[in-house]
């Protein structure tokens, strides 16, 4: 069971940081909300510095560090002169789904001891793709349907159906 403000990976809707499109379209289709919000990164920890300006715990979601420079794309002078969504809608890194317009992101770390399911899927992302991090958002994609739907398992199957994803 898990409960408080962030979702650790027991309730979590999960997706692939590296999609330019994924922030968008979670907001927009899933959790009813601005497209500009951001999403935090769950990571192992073992790959956490390989990612990011960390190399700590942070399995709460609780610091905040800079995506690696060598993961980063420098804005261009053309992009530095957009303004608002136009210019949060570049990627910044080889993870733009979960980088904030100034390079950070609130990072979750995963240890194969802290949470060995979750850790397991993450190993199980990077072995597909060479990334081992995933956007990790928390289940309330309506805030009225959200705790009836999802506190049965069987339930959260028919979750992208009822937010027309």
């Amino acid at each position: 069971m898990e409960f408080g403000p962030r979702a650790l990976g027991a309730r979590s809707i999960l997706g692939d940081p590296r999609s330019p499109t994924m922030q968008r379209t979670l907001n927009l289709k899933v959790k009813f909300r601005e497209s500009f919000r951001p999403f935090a990164p769950a990571v192992t920890r073992e790959s956490v510095a390989d990612w990011f300006d960390l190399d700590q715990d942070s399995p709460y979601m609780l610091l905040v560090a800079n995506v690696r420079g060598d993961r980063c794309i420098p804005m261009s002078d053309d992009v530095k002169r957009l303004f608002g969504i136009e210019r949060l809608n570049v990627p910044r890194s080889d993870i733009p789904a979960v980088t904030h317009i100034d390079y950070s992101a609130r990072v979750q770390t995963v240890s194969a001891e802290s949470n060995p399911r979750f850790h397991a899927l993450l190993k199980a992302f990077e072995r597909r793709t060479g990334c081992p991090v995933l956007v990790n958002t928390a289940s309330t994609f309506a805030a009225s349907q959200s705790y009836a739907l999802l506190k049965m398992p069987i339930a959260a199957l028919w979750a992208p159906k009822l937010t027309h994803w």
